[in-house]
């Protein structure tokens, strides 16, 4: 090739290069809903915004009266979704720690010597009590294991890292009448970042790793850093902003502390030594992002894990409705990758 070529090609290089650092306007446009998928999911893929989504209370007692009315209200749901998922649902103190012990009717087999630790969603400063359940209810009632899920202390009770330190008093307890390898952790949202957190945190104590995790559409970088905080910005109905209520719970939780700490964003920690990790979001995610990036790096680690992203999904969306198909796919998903990692 001629000198004046290979100068050709490098401006071409160089000039592609430039141009993709400009941003890059989008038009205005429509998104239909997508026809790939069951009734109930086109339902909440069509469904409006959140309704407070850019409410955006500034402290934790802000936070706590929206809390406690949304677990007044799951008091009256709750029991229909325990039923529908034949489990039994009963308090319980472990540690000094407030929990939840929720036992399917029927215990798989193979599951008899494991027990899972779920870490409810809510930005740290939502679905307190019963409110934090649904997630756990349907994995113990589609995977059929027992689950303790943490009430975490959040905002003004406790801030960062009260949520942390509940899930690891948990999990050490738990330690103590089990093998590691037959204790699995899993969560959503927060919870799926806290799920991420106390494996980190785990790391640095020499604690013994779970048998597997699960962290759905986690909340694994609070800094707000990731494409699709841009490409799914009022696309996600759920989330719906960068800037709504999620990021306002969260900088209460956090309380001044720094945001790029790897115990509040996952992502920037040592992922490796990590146990077996499945991780679920969905296109229209506002966290896919965050969900591809600790996948990334999980395999960049050498992690055995997986990656689901579902059709039309915003964030959390297989939490909604516990009769559509891919709800119980969801669940099912995690189920089997938990069964095939964890001890007996």
């Amino acid at each position: 090739m001629k000198i004046s070529s290979i100068l050709f090609s490098i401006s071409i290089l160089i000039g592609s290069q430039s141009l993709a650092q400009k941003p890059l306007k989008v038009p205005e446009k429509t998104l239909p809903i997508p026809t790939t998928v069951s009734p109930q999911m086109q339902k909440l893929i069509g469904a409006p915004y959140r309704t407070d989504w850019d409410v955006l209370p500034q402290t934790g007692e802000q936070w706590k009266v929206i809390a406690d009315s949304d677990a007044k209200a799951a008091q009256k749901t709750l029991p229909e979704l325990a039923k529908l998922m034949k489990v039994k649902v009963e308090p319980i103190i472990i540690e000094g720690v407030r929990a939840y012990m929720i036992t399917p009717e029927t215990i798989a087999p193979h599951n008899n010597n494991r027990i899972l630790i779920n870490m409810h969603g809510g930005c740290y400063v939502l679905n307190a009590r019963e409110a934090g359940l649904p997630e756990a209810v349907m994995l113990a009632g589609f995977g059929g294991y027992k689950v303790v899920a943490v009430d975490y202390r959040m905002p003004p009770e406790a801030f960062y890292p009260g949520a942390l330190d509940d899930g690891m008093k948990v999990w050490k307890a738990l330690l103590k009448t089990n093998k590691p390898e037959n204790i699995g952790i899993f969560g959503t949202s927060a919870g799926g970042a806290l799920t991420l957190a106390m494996v980190l945190k785990a790391k640095s104590e020499n604690i013994p790793m779970p048998g597997a995790i699960a962290s759905g559409t986690p909340m694994s970088d609070v800094t707000k850093t990731g494409d699709t905080f841009y490409t799914n910005e009022l696309v996600d109905n759920i989330l719906v902003s960068r800037d709504g209520f999620c990021d306002a719970g969260t900088k209460v939780y956090a309380n001044g502390h720094s945001l790029e700490d790897p115990l509040l964003s996952p992502v920037y920690g040592d992922l490796t030594g990590f146990p077996p990790t499945i991780l679920t979001s969905g296109t229209r995610d506002l966290l896919l992002s965050n969900t591809v990036r600790v996948h990334r790096k999980l395999r960049q680690a050498k992690v055995e894990t997986a990656l689901h992203v579902y059709e039309g999904q915003s964030h959390a969306h297989y939490l909604f409705d516990v009769n559509a198909p891919e709800t119980k796919e969801v669940f099912t998903e995690i189920a089997d990758f938990l069964d095939k990692y964890m001890g007996q």
